[in-house]
């Protein structure tokens, strides 16, 4: 029933009606639908066994590290790793291992986020789970501090001193892990150059195998475990000791059973003037290099560099020739910079990427695009074809007849 205008509830009525209508929300004549975030096709690191020099060369100028200054901490890293075992009597395969983690770790970090002794021992920390030759964080950090030390100050490991680095250490786990891709294949030279030894009538106890398994452990203060196989670094060392001793071996230097062990003379020889060059500039820091004059290292190299120059070989296997980009340094002033060149931080080599072409950074580290570790490069890339497809995009151009 209608109620009259002049009734005195009319009013209230009245007001009642025109506060709904402010209420009742209004239908947009254009709505707008939100747009969900696309979905990311994360990242994915596929293992590498090897990691060649000119990749090497790539990590180091894309962190902007200087080159002596990456050597400096290679050798000085490599020698707390071989002295701390020794401390715990560790055997040579967690050595190796240990090394092996920690020049992956530098490829991957530059030295600005890290100090190269906590590296050093987050690497040995590692390679003693990987190796099942288990030792504590804390009985690492406290067989270094106790080198420094007279044996009546040394600390046990329980002490409350190495508290702090031994969390540490835990904690640069995972990053050690992530940088070898959770790939926890190992390769010993050594085993395989005792089995070359014996195939080439070269006993244990003979003075070129000994000194060839010495020098075998200096090669580990080099890149060379990283970037070759077990058997080229096992020709190159029993190559070496034979030179250097003067009881040279013609069946090993001629290279008849290379292709039996999967190597070639290019990749021997890059060893051979890698473990020399560390001989030449750095012999003080090795075990084989203060047992010989330094001109014998150089009378060594002079027909290994007459046979290079005479058969064309490179000093560096599997190198590809391109445009060499200028230098980026980190820390080197902007005003020292050449204002003509672009010094843009150039991309990592082995940071892992996307289908879409993203590549991840550390500060996308705990964000929703995730890192997925694979073994299988096959796989890995079957799968980022499979996902791109999804990601292009996709235009056609139309002819209008006005």
């Amino acid at each position: 029933m209608p109620v009259p205008l002049d009734h005195p509830g009319s009013s209230a009525i009245a007001m009642s009606r025109e506060r709904y209508e402010r209420a009742r929300p209004r239908a947009d004549p254009d709505p707008v639908v939100q747009e969900l975030p696309a979905i990311h096709p994360s990242f994915i690191q596929v293992a590498k066994p090897y990691v060649f020099e000119q990749t090497i060369q790539d990590c180091i100028q894309a962190m902007g590290v200087s080159p002596m200054r990456e050597e400096n901490l290679r050798l000085q890293g490599v020698s707390w790793i071989d002295n701390v075992r020794k401390v715990l009597h560790l055997p040579v395969r967690t050595f190796n291992t240990a090394v092996i983690y920690y020049h992956r770790f530098r490829l991957s970090h530059p030295d600005s986020e890290y100090n190269f002794t906590d590296a050093a021992a987050a690497a040995l920390f590692t390679a003693c789970k990987i190796e099942d030759t288990l030792k504590k964080s804390r009985d690492i950090v406290c067989a270094a501090y106790n080198l420094k030390l007279p044996p009546s100050e040394h600390l046990s490991s329980d002490s409350p001193v190495f508290e702090t680095n031994a969390r540490g250490i835990i904690g640069l786990e995972r990053l050690m892990l992530e940088s070898s891709g959770f790939d926890f294949r190992t390769r010993h030279p050594q085993k395989t150059l005792i089995k070359l030894a014996q195939f080439y009538k070269l006993s244990k106890e003979t003075e070129v195998t000994d000194l060839a398994y010495r020098i075998s452990l200096d090669l580990y203060r080099t890149f060379a475990p990283v970037k070759q196989t077990t058997a080229t670094m096992a020709f190159s060392c029993l190559e070496l000791a034979g030179r250097l001793l003067d009881k040279r071996v013609a069946m090993i230097e001629s290279g008849q059973d290379y292709d039996q062990w999967d190597t070639s003379r290019p990749e021997v020889m890059e060893t051979l003037f890698d473990i020399l060059e560390l001989y030449t500039h750095h012999r003080s820091s090795t075990s084989v290099g203060p047992q010989f004059p330094a001109d014998r290292f150089l009378t060594v190299r002079i027909p290994l560099n007459q046979e290079a120059s005479e058969h064309h070989i490179p000093r560096h296997a599997n190198w590809e020739d391109r445009p060499r980009q200028p230098m980026y340094l980190e820390n080197q002033p902007n005003n020292a910079r050449p204002k003509d060149v672009d010094t843009e931080r150039p991309h990592h080599p082995l940071t892992p990427t996307a289908a879409n072409g993203d590549r991840h950074r550390t500060s996308d580290r705990g964000k929703d695009a995730a890192v997925r570790f694979m073994l299988d490069h096959d796989i890995a890339e079957s799968e980022m074809r499979q996902v791109a497809e999804y990601f292009n995009v996709e235009m056609e151009e139309y002819e209008v007849d006005a």
